[in-house]
C-alpha cells in the first residue's frame, strides 16, 4: 500500500509537470466562456419569438461548458502519450514495479485530474448565467433541470480524462492520439448521429451529451447513456491493458 501511495504521488507530480494541464484548462475556459456569452447574444430575441424561455437560456449557458470534457480528455491523452514520445515509458514501468501497477496509477491520477477539471468547470458554469445573462438585460432562472445539467457537465468532464488516458495507452503516439480524440469528438460521433442515429447515439461523445441533458429527441435516456459510457470505458480499459502487456514499451 505504501509503494502504491508513492507511485500515485509520483504520477500526480508528473500530471502537474509542464504546460499541458494549464494550457488545456485555459483553452477550455476560454471556449466555454465564448460559447456561453455567444448564446446569450440572441437570447432576448429568441425569448421574444417564443423559441425558448429564460429557463432554457439559463440551462444552455450552463450546458455550454460541456466542451471542457474535450480538454480534460486531451490532458489525459498527453499525460500518457508524452512518455512514449520522450522514451520515458520504459523507466516508468521499471520504477513502478510492473505494467499493471503503472496503468492503474495513471488511470487513477487521470480520474483525479478529471475531477479537478470538473470542479473548475462546475464553478464557472454555475457562475456564468449571472455573468452573461445581465449583458442581455435578462435575469437567470435556475431550476432543477439546470442543476441536473450542471451535474452532468461535471460527470462528463471528470470521465473525459480517464478516457484520454486509455486512448493514450492504446495509440501510444501523442499526435495520433490527439487527432483521434479531436476527430471522434468533433466530427465522427456527430456525423454518425446525423447519418445513422440508431448507431450514433451509442458513441461515447453522444452518450455523454445525454448525461449533460442536451435534449435531442434521438438521444439515449440518462441511465442507458451511463451504461453506454461505462461500456466504452471498460472496453478501452481491457484493450489498453492487453496491448500494454503485449507490446514492447521502448
Amino acid at each position: 500500500m505504501h509503494d502504491l501511495r508513492r507511485l500515485l504521488s509520483a504520477e500526480w507530480s508528473k500530471m502537474w509537470t509542464g504546460r499541458a494541464w494549464w494550457s488545456m484548462a485555459l483553452i477550455g475556459v476560454l471556449m466555454g466562456a465564448l460559447a456561453g456569452s455567444g448564446y446569450v447574444t440572441e437570447a432576448d430575441k429568441d425569448i421574444a419569438k417564443g423559441a425558448t424561455t429564460i429557463e432554457g437560456v439559463t440551462d444552455q449557458v450552463v450546458r455550454s461548458w460541456f466542451m471542457m470534457l474535450l480538454f480534460s480528455a486531451l490532458l489525459g491523452a498527453i499525460f500518457v502519450s508524452r512518455e512514449y514520445q520522450s522514451g520515458a515509458i520504459g523507466r516508468s514501468v521499471l520504477l513502478s514495479g510492473g505494467r499493471g501497477r503503472l496503468l492503474t496509477a495513471k488511470l487513477l491520477v487521470g480520474l483525479a485530474m478529471g475531477a479537478v477539471f470538473g470542479a473548475l468547470t462546475v464553478a464557472l458554469a454555475a457562475a456564468s448565467p449571472s455573468v452573461f445573462l445581465p449583458q442581455a438585460q435578462l435575469e437567470p432562472a435556475w431550476t432543477h433541470e439546470t442543476t441536473l445539467t450542471l451535474i452532468g457537465v461535471f460527470v462528463v468532464t471528470t470521465l473525459g480524462a480517464p478516457w484520454g488516458v486509455l486512448l493514450g495507452w492504446i495509440i501510444r503516439n501523442q499526435a495520433a492520439t490527439v487527432a483521434t480524440l479531436l476527430g471522434l469528438t468533433l466530427f465522427v460521433d456527430e456525423a454518425l448521429l446525423r447519418l445513422a442515429p440508431a448507431v450514433g447515439k451509442f458513441t461515447l461523445t453522444i452518450a455523454m451529451s445525454s448525461v449533460y441533458r442536451d435534449g435531442k429527441p434521438e438521444l439515449l435516456s440518462v441511465p442507458a447513456a451511463s451504461l453506454t459510457i461505462a461500456a466504452w470505458l471498460v472496453a478501452a480499459g481491457i484493450a489498453a491493458r492487453a496491448l500494454f502487456h503485449k507490446r514492447d514499451v521502448l
